[in-house]
């Protein structure tokens, strides 16, 4: 069994504003299963500049997905202000307790622990393109495609 990256992201959209550097061909994104119709289009747009994730609309996260070689990638808790965002992050900070690899992502920059992306410009182009519905929040706010960041804890 190969070690898989799966992020869980609330809204489409944090997963590039808060997983940017993690998204590649080999990638499951999960977005919360309540997300509207409309919303639910924009993300399928990312298989343009990544042919192969997979991603799916759940309310929780597939049994059979949940396996401890796996990393997953959730909102932090505690940084995290939107309660969506906070919900789900206590989702992964109950795997993290029961032994999951878990990393936490903010989407907010506001973590002691975010930093400058490597290719702020691609970022911000993808956004742009594939969730023009959202983009006033990142036009006169840069931190959404100039930084990110990880958190690991540790039991």
């Amino acid at each position: 069994m190969n070690q898989q990256k799966i992020i869980v992201a609330p809204h489409p959209d944090d997963e590039i504003i808060g997983c940017f550097e993690q998204v590649n061909d080999n990638v499951i994104i999960i977005y919360d299963g309540d997300t509207t119709k409309e919303r639910r289009e924009e993300p399928l747009k990312l298989r343009k500049h990544f042919p192969q994730i997979k991603q799916m609309f759940q309310k929780n996260i597939p049994p059979t997905l949940k396996s401890k070689i796996h990393i997953f990638y959730f909102p932090d808790p505690v940084y995290e202000i939107h309660p969506l965002h906070r919900y789900w992050g206590q989702i992964g900070e109950q795997m993290a307790r029961e032994g999951y690899f878990v990393v936490f992502y903010n989407t907010t920059m506001t973590a002691p622990y975010i930093h400058e992306v490597n290719n702020p410009n691609k970022k911000e182009a993808i956004l742009n393109e594939v969730y023009e519905s959202q983009k006033s929040l990142w036009t006169m706010d840069h931190r959404y495609f100039l930084f990110e960041g990880y958190c690991k804890w540790m039991f």
